[in-house]
Formats: C-alpha cells, structure tokens, sequence
C-alpha cells in the first residue's frame, strides 16, 4: 500500500495548474446543461416522446403541461447553465438547476434501462451541491475584485 501511497502523493498538480481547475469544473458542468437546454427547445417533439415513454408520465401531467415544463426546464438550463460557466450567481444558478434537474430525473431516469442517464445525473447533482456549498471558485464573475 506505501507504494501506491507514493504514486498518489507524486500525481499531485503543481499549484499552477490547480488554478485552472475551478473554471474548468465549472464550465465542463455547465456544458451538458446548456447543450441539454437547447435540446429542450431544437428536439422539444423528441423530448415529449420521450416523456410519454416513462412510467412517471401521469405524475408529471399532474405537475403541469409536459410541453410547458420542457420549455420551462430548457430555459432554466441554458439561462443558468451559462450563468454557471463564468462564476455569476454560482449559488443561485446550482441551486435552480439542480431543482430542475432532481423532478427531470425522477420522471424519466426511473425507468427500466435507464441506470446510465440515471447515475449521470447524479453525479451532475453532486457537482451542482458542490458549487451551491463552495462557489464559484477562481476565475469568476462572482469572486471579480476578491482575489
């Protein structure tokens, strides 16, 4: 085990190009939301189909109009997906997403052949509860004067 210890402790980055690893994690994040919300809006017939192929379609016609909803979402992604990219409202921006993304996954995650989006997203979660619990990091909007 001290040898791996060893390698462990030798992959380290030098603190340079730590620096660089804030807006890297948040941009590679924001990424998949603001790609996905434009989806919501370019294969909005697709998505609904989609939708209507889980065993949750009845509960999330209960919540509102499918159809609405994927507007609403794809809204939410892209709008706060970019807010996320450069560190602006970083709390606020994960926090919305992720209360958009947790009701999205419920509804069409849960279904039978679905485990790889599934524990996609929730690891993306966990991300978004590490920008909503440490910010934005460096290279930020909302750090801008702080460093």
């Amino acid at each position: 085990m001290n040898r791996l210890t060893q390698i462990n402790t030798r992959l380290a980055p030098a603190e340079i190009k730590k620096t660089w690893f804030d807006p890297i994690f948040r941009i590679t994040t924001s990424l998949i939301f603001i790609i996905g919300g434009i989806g919501h809006f370019g294969a909005h017939a697709h998505m609904l189909a989609r939708m209507e192929e889980s065993p949750w379609r009845d509960a999330v016609k209960m919540v509102g109009d499918p159809s609405l909803l994927l507007w609403i979402s794809g809204a939410i992604f892209i709008v706060f997906g970019i807010a996320l990219a450069f560190g602006y409202l970083t709390r606020i921006s994960a926090l919305l997403i992720l209360l958009t993304l947790v009701p999205i996954t419920l509804a069409i995650h849960i279904a039978p052949g679905h485990t790889g989006p599934l524990f996609k997203n929730i690891a993306i979660m966990g991300a978004l509860l590490y920008f909503y619990a440490n910010g934005p990091g460096r290279f930020a909007i909302d750090r801008e004067g702080k460093e």
